[in-house]
């Protein structure tokens, strides 16, 4: 099949584009959200094709994956006026949970018989408010890194964008404190500042921005993975860590409750006791490594990337029946 989609999500689309179709994603000259085509750090097969919008009109489109409201409007001008669910078969990919009026928020995809709403977690469809649409749940998969966790390093990776902008959302708020635990390597766009705007020595809150190769290579040398997010469908970069070998530290909120075992981490909705956690990492190298080696065994059996490719083959399938 010839699926279009848009390149929104970096680590997602990585996984999705395994797949056996071909994969359209579209490109303008600016590269901007609407357009950005191939990912230039993460390593996408062949069998994804940039094509800019003017030759949309003609391509032969069988499914149309969206994953923003507005996307709906920019298919259905740069597909010469075929309409997403109804002219050509379409499904709506929600990754992130509902803000506003939780849980009574209404999802701007509700009541529409034209297409299916699929959610990445169970989470967020619990907590949006999907009307009568036709809804799925295809949790995520990971192209597995390898068992890469050498923890050589008494520090902890946290893997967050924006931090600053995003607060309370991504629990930025909460590593101070943390900090006075375990010294933290904070990756992930816009990060720089961090230290300085929360207060902290930089020694004690180092950032950095690396493409995916180098990100994982990183994370595997650290300790453990610490995941203060309050707000979030479940961060992809939480299971690449678990794929890694690493033991996990994070709030016992969203997803993450579902994602991470008894063994392979510590969740708590009190930040003391991840505290507690990260300072027991930082003493007992043996005992991170053995919680990361079950945090692997259960990302692989959860969250491989053959279970993801199937799942989504079956509801391919069934939207384009």
């Amino acid at each position: 099949m010839n699926i279009l989609l848009w390149h929104v999500h970096g680590s997602w689309t990585t996984a999705f584009v395994q797949g056996p179709h071909t994969y359209l994603t579209p490109v303008t000259p600016d590269r901007g959200p609407d357009g950005r085509g191939r990912a230039e750090t993460f390593p996408w097969p062949d069998s994804v094709h940039e094509v800019e919008p003017d030759r949309l009109r003609d391509a032969p489109v069988d499914l149309v994956v969206l994953q923003r409201p507005h996307e709906e409007s920019l298919a259905t001008r740069w597909l010469g006026g075929r309409r997403p669910g109804r002219d050509v078969p379409a499904v709506y990919v929600e990754h992130n949970t509902p803000r506003g009026d939780v849980p009574l928020t209404r999802h701007p995809m509700a009541d529409r018989p034209d297409l299916t709403l699929v959610h990445v977690t169970h989470f967020n469809r619990l907590l949006w408010d999907n009307g009568t649409t036709r809804t799925a749940v295809v949790e995520h998969g990971i192209v597995d890194p390898g068992h890469r966790y050498t923890g050589e390093l008494a520090r902890a990776a946290v893997v967050v964008n924006e931090p600053v902008r995003r607060g309370r959302y991504v629990g930025t708020d909460l590593l101070p404190e943390l900090a006075r635990a375990t010294p933290l390597d904070v990756f992930g766009m816009r990060t720089e500042g961090l230290a300085a705007h929360l207060g902290l020595p930089e020694e004690r809150c180092r950032t950095a921005d690396l493409p995916q190769a180098r990100l994982h290579a990183a994370m595997a040398e650290r300790r453990f993975y610490l995941h203060p997010v309050r707000w979030t469908s479940l961060g992809l970069s939480l299971l690449e860590a678990m794929h890694l070998g690493m033991p996990v530290v994070a709030l016992a909120t969203t997803e993450a409750v579902e994602a991470v075992p008894v063994g392979a981490g510590t969740l708590s909705t009190r930040p003391e006791v991840l505290a507690r956690a990260a300072r027991r990492y930082l003493a007992d190298p043996d005992a991170a490594a053995a919680d990361g080696a079950r945090a692997r065994q259960a990302a692989l059996e959860h969250y491989g990337l053959k279970r993801f490719l199937d799942d989504w083959e079956r509801l391919i399938a069934e939207a384009c029946s």
